[in-house]
């Protein structure tokens, strides 16, 4: 299982909030950039960002952070999710050396749109599925839909999807531990790898992924406990490894 180090994005610094609110945020660092090169010089193998402003916005807004990170690591691969609606951030994207763009709030309005990009950018597409009590969240979590989780994830299992990225808003950023049995059950029910995402606060958690991993969990993003020091990330991908 791969572990992944998130770098959410608000006016050019990296953040996290909590439960997704703009508002309660704290700054971790004013440069992402070095913050990439930490996570990268403790055994990063993939990082994950989030344009925050762009999630709420619509449209990419710390775009020009994004490709200064992927031009400092130009062999590692980056996925970024927040504020992307249509064809040409993607490729936009792509072009600037990101390897995965993250469909989240698009999925759900216009679920034929996955479809399109990814007959477009095969191999390039995941799916972000924001959850609070099974329900799907979108609008960067400011509102929840009447769709099911596990009835989105099934739609896309066909589409061509690299993966799903599935995040229990509930504990995001809440450091109350991950929902494992939720994530499990979700992996489970497709075919299609899995990224758990929310709530990870220790090694504890890490244990319990791995537990259940073999439902089709294949890595799982941590934010705010690497960056308060609860998740040992180093430590968690050498438990992940072995």
């Amino acid at each position: 299982m791969l572990i992944i180090p998130a770098i959410d994005l608000k006016d050019g610094k990296c953040v996290r909030l909590r439960q997704g609110r703009m508002d309660d945020d704290t700054v971790f660092s004013d440069d992402p950039v070095s913050m990439a090169k930490r996570w990268v010089d403790a055994g990063a193998r993939r990082l994950h960002l989030v344009d925050l402003n762009g999630a709420f916005e619509g449209k990419p807004v710390n775009g020009d952070v994004v490709c200064a990170i992927t031009q400092a690591f130009p062999d590692l691969p980056v996925q970024v999710g927040g504020g992307i609606r249509d064809a040409e951030t993607i490729d936009a994207y792509l072009k600037a050396g990101v390897e995965y763009c993250i469909i989240g709030t698009k999925a759900v309005r216009e679920p034929e749109f996955v479809d399109q990009v990814c007959e477009q950018f095969p191999g390039h597409i995941i799916v972000g599925i924001d959850a609070k009590d099974g329900m799907v969240a979108v609008e960067g979590w400011a509102e929840v839909s009447d769709v099911k989780a596990v009835d989105l994830a099934a739609r896309f299992e066909n589409a061509g999807v690299s993966a799903i990225v599935y995040t229990d808003i509930s504990r995001d950023g809440m450091m109350q531990g991950v929902n494992a049995e939720a994530t499990a059950a979700l992996a489970g029910s497709i075919s299609i790898p899995v990224v758990a995402s929310g709530g990870i606060t220790n090694m504890d958690d890490i244990r319990r992924l791995l537990k259940v991993a073999d439902s089709g969990i294949s890595s799982a993003i941590t934010g705010r406990a690497i960056y308060e020091g609860t998740l040992d990330f180093a430590a968690a991908q050498r438990t992940a490894d072995a």
